[in-house]
């Protein structure tokens, strides 16, 4: 039922630039991490810099805070364990595509994957 719950949301949020008459959806698939990536370093000449950051900068915060709604509750086993207070999540998108660059075997991977192999490696929970 959550998985076709977030794929019509996701739709959703696919189809709104379409209708408001922004940057259409081909502009800014996420198939790959390199993928985001390249949205997550836009050059400050591209026209388009202001929107790609953004949806970096949404794309990683959304997936970490699906991960942390799923997790919550007493049965929940959340994978990352952020300091409190969390850094800026500017901070935390430049971190992680300072080392995505250093490993660039995870370049073709589902970008998520590759975020939350980071966010693991960088914010590990103590058991």
């Amino acid at each position: 039922m959550k998985r076709k719950w977030m794929i019509l949301v996701l739709l959703g949020v696919f189809m709104i630039p379409r209708w408001v008459g922004a940057v259409e959806k081909h502009d800014f698939v996420v198939d790959t991490t390199g993928d985001l990536i390249e949205l997550c370093t836009a050059s400050k000449s591209d026209p388009l810099q202001k929107e790609a950051v953004n949806f970096c900068l949404g794309f990683l915060v959304g997936a970490y805070h699906y991960h942390v709604a799923e997790n919550a509750g007493p049965k929940g086993k959340c994978l990352v364990c952020p300091p409190d207070p969390p850094p800026p999540r500017a901070e935390v998108a430049s971190m992680f595509v300072d080392w995505a660059k250093k490993h660039p075997e995870y370049m073709d991977e589902e970008a998520v994957e590759t975020w939350f192999r980071f966010l693991i490696e960088t914010y590990p929970c103590k058991p």
